[in-house]
């Protein structure tokens, strides 16, 4: 069976297809839930959270499309994981962080505020398609050769963006670690 098919008769309700999905993408979606709990909450929440996003699949089956199914159940995973988050009340510095931070004083959360809109920042700053690549790869927890295969790239080609986004990152958080502005960076 293939995606599309799996999808036609799961918003027709059929329960195999969603055991279909939940075969195929388990392991991923567990993954991204693991990545953003990071320790703060146990296995069982991780599964609960990775139970919850096919939950959410089979609901709004209907509204979905086969073009890029699992995008939207990373997105579903990382959303109702810090949805969990906050219900747990673990404190997250930023919205769309998944870095789970120890409030040690007030200070040290402003500068770890401070320090993740710089990286947030220094991300947003770099041309497409190396933004995209970097996002998908360090944010949707997108192995290589997904990325390169979806973006239709040679799998070196997506290393070498990755180690130069790196060394940009690097970069540029040293620069403004030390002051200087972003826009003085060589690599503006």
């Amino acid at each position: 069976m293939n995606e599309a098919k799996a999808l036609a008769l799961l918003k027709k309700g059929d329960e195999e297809a969603l055991e279909w999905f939940i075969d195929k993408y388990s392991a991923y979606v567990g993954t991204v839930v693991s990545n953003i709990l990071q320790g703060s909450m146990g296995h069982e929440d991780v599964e609960e959270v990775t139970s919850d996003v096919f939950v959410t699949l089979w609901r709004s089956a209907e509204k979905l499309y086969p073009l890029n199914l699992k995008g939207y159940l990373s997105r579903v995973a990382r959303s109702l994981s810090m949805q969990k988050l906050r219900d747990k009340e673990i404190e997250l510095p930023l919205d769309e962080d998944i870095l789970i931070l120890d409030d040690d004083s007030e200070f040290d959360r402003v500068a770890k505020e401070e320090q993740d809109d710089m990286v947030r920042n220094a991300v947003y700053s770099m041309a497409q398609p190396d933004k995209e690549i970097f996002l998908r790869f360090y944010f949707y927890c997108q192995s290589v050769s997904v990325i390169a295969k979806q973006m239709q790239m040679n799998p070196s080609t997506i290393k070498t963006k990755l180690r130069r986004g790196r060394e940009r990152l690097r970069v540029i958080l040293s620069n403004k670690t030390k002051g200087d502005d972003l826009s003085e960076s060589k690599y503006s």
